[in-house]
């Protein structure tokens, strides 16, 4: 198909090694065969080793002394940019009359790390990963941030291999259950916080980093968000902009309350 011929060749070149040529069997922690993960996908891939790259970590890839581009990295690169636009025409046809903003909204929704990660459950990614041992001893196998990465690489290798309408097909059916179809369109609790305090007048809300916790390779952050004249909150998370999220939706639920909404 014409997508396919975007494809870096230098991809597919990368596994034109012989069987366990730099390949160290202790070095990572392999999951299940991409095979399964493929039947789950219902598709069948030409060129197995796409599916393959899009289910290694960096971390294995560089046990193995292979080069950056055995990862997903590169994969999770150009899945990215073809789930939003999966996601962008999927909208522009169910939503007919709604404004930018709104399927703006909707958008951010359906691509952001917590859906996403979401959906590589949903897909059971986690069986399938490569990962360095320590990494997986470390219990990375279920770190949402990785496994989103590696669901918009299965989504690029799915491009690659069978073209826009295979990856539109794995895409809408993922997120299907993630749409809201009715209502209003989803908001984020950093933009509905940010809206609360233009309507008064009142400066942005400001967010500041207060502490961080465990090892460096899974951190926990805390974030303070304040808005003028009113205590702040605090929230936590795996990541900074979770955090965010987290602690703007306890000022809000606090301001909603009307304990400290000046009306």
């Amino acid at each position: 198909m014409a997508s396919t011929d975007l494809s870096v060749t230098g991809d597919r070149d990368l596994d034109r090694r012989k069987p366990g040529q730099g390949i160290d069997p202790q070095a990572d922690r392999g999951g299940e065969q991409p095979a399964v993960l493929a039947k789950l996908l219902n598709y069948e891939f030409s060129d197995s080793s796409l599916l393959r790259r899009a289910l290694t970590h960096p971390s294995a890839a560089a046990k193995r002394k292979a080069g950056a581009n055995d990862s997903y990295e590169r994969l999770e690169f150009l899945g990215d940019r073809v789930l939003g636009l999966i996601v962008a025409d999927m909208l522009l046809r169910r939503f007919p009359k709604e404004s930018e903003g709104a399927l703006a909204r909707r958008h951010t929704a359906l691509v952001r790390r917590e859906t996403l990660a979401e959906v590589a459950g949903d897909l059971q990614i986690s069986r399938f990963l490569r990962l360095a041992k320590g990494e997986d001893e470390a219990g990375e196998r279920n770190n949402p941030a990785i496994l989103a990465d590696a669901c918009e690489a299965v989504i690029g290798a799915l491009y690659l291999d069978g073209g826009l309408e295979i990856a539109r097909r794995t895409v809408v059916s993922a997120l299907e259950p993630y749409l809201n179809s009715a209502g209003k369109p989803p908001q984020d609790a950093k933009t509905a916080l940010q809206e609360w305090a233009q309507a008064r007048g009142l400066p942005l809300p400001q967010y500041r980093e207060i502490d961080r916790k465990g090892p460096p390779h899974q951190p926990i952050f805390s974030i303070e968000v304040s808005v003028e004249g009113h205590p702040p909150e605090n929230g936590e998370g795996r990541s900074k902009r979770i955090s965010e999220q987290s602690a703007a939706q306890t000022l809000l639920k606090r301001l909603a309350a009307g304990g400290q909404d000046d009306g």
